[in-house]
């Protein structure tokens, strides 16, 4: 249990649904042997990192460096201290999509990254988790004035769990939108920080977290309205089968000057099994006036009415009840910019419902 011995306990509120025992577990899992990295058919950065070390003779930097990164004070980020990966861009510079593939072959690895865009650059980060052990990450993403940042994350892993910390400024009149998806077989933990930092900055986050059998697989996001005239979406999306659990927990706080706040939130969970647990918790925290801040959680099954009318135009039960699953995961992947990377997105959901349904 060494793993854990510094990571809060499931006492605290924003700990309550951890999964920490899948966590050592996964820290000392035996050794295994990976060596395909899954790139998409894309052109820029290609970054292979095993066990939170560089291979560099399958890595492509271009505009990435490999360096020193400051560490974070909370538990996770603080593990990840050290050398890490950076995406610096200057002012309205454009960078090809960033592609980093994370494989872990054993125990526990961690790694810190940077994002830093200058007033209007743009970039596209997509991640993608394979694997097996406790692969834990810490990113700190900094937005200056009209900077757009795409980032897509594939949590892959058939084994282990991934940790993922996230810390995010943003600019006035900037754009973050973070597109997550859990398919594999890894327990996991999205544990997220995001400051609308400037007047009338942007911030759509959320994902799809798909589980079965023994799995769990939770999010932890706060998101603070800083300044006035920002907007935020949180769309979360869970499916759970066997005796899985998905758990998410979305908070939105809004200070007392940042007038004008636009903050949604969007969480629903769906249960394949009544033997599976989806657990829901959207809070708003609002010392503004004037403001436009919603959220809803709902958790059910299919629709046994949609069921029967796809049945009774002749599409088998396991085909229509993988349609209607696909549609509610989608509302999470279509804000996926890049077309080619959506695509890859919704293939691997695809694959989870064939072998899950």
């Amino acid at each position: 249990m060494n793993a854990v011995l510094d990571l809060p306990s499931t006492r605290e509120e924003a700990w309550r649904w951890a999964d920490l025992g899948g966590l050592a577990a996964a820290a000392a899992l035996a050794p295994v042997a990976w060596r395909e990295a899954d790139f998409l058919d894309l052109p820029g950065a290609r970054l292979v990192f095993v066990d939170g070390v560089l291979d560099e003779g399958r890595s492509k930097l271009h505009r990435v460096t490999i360096g020193p990164i400051v560490a974070s004070d909370h538990p996770l980020g603080r593990r990840a201290a050290g050398r890490g990966w950076s995406l610096r861009l200057d002012a309205e510079a454009a960078a090809h999509p960033v592609q980093i593939v994370h494989i872990a072959t054993a125990g526990e690895s961690h790694l810190p990254a940077e994002i830093v865009l200058a007033d209007d650059a743009v970039a596209e980060v997509v991640e993608t988790f394979v694997g097996a052990g406790w692969a834990n990450r810490f990113t700190r993403v900094t937005l200056g004035r009209g900077a757009r940042l795409m980032r897509s994350v594939r949590l892959l892993q058939p084994a282990g769990f991934v940790s993922l910390r996230e810390e995010a400024t943003v600019g006035a009149a900037a754009s973050l939108v973070t597109v997550f998806f859990g398919a594999g077989g890894q327990g996991s933990r999205i544990d997220a920080e995001l400051t609308l930092a400037g007047e009338g900055a942007f911030v759509d986050y959320g994902g799809a977290l798909l589980t079965r059998d023994e799995q769990k697989q939770e999010c932890a996001v706060a998101v603070r309205h800083a300044e006035p005239n920002g907007t935020s979406n949180q769309t979360w999306r869970a499916v759970a089968a066997d005796r899985s659990q998905a758990s998410l927990a979305a908070r939105v706080e809004v200070a007392r000057h940042a007038q004008k706040t636009d903050g949604e939130q969007s969480l629903r969970g769906l249960l394949l099994d009544r033997t599976a647990t989806v657990n829901l918790k959207p809070e708003l925290e609002i010392f503004a006036d004037d403001v436009k801040c919603a959220h809803g959680a709902t958790v059910g099954e299919l629709d046994r009415r949609a069921l029967f009318y796809l049945e009774s135009r002749g599409i088998p039960p396991a085909r229509a009840e993988a349609l209607l699953t696909h549609a509610f995961v989608a509302d999470a992947l279509d804000r996926i910019g890049h077309e080619a990377v959506r695509a890859v997105f919704i293939a691997d959901a695809d694959a989870w419902l064939e072998a899950a349904l």
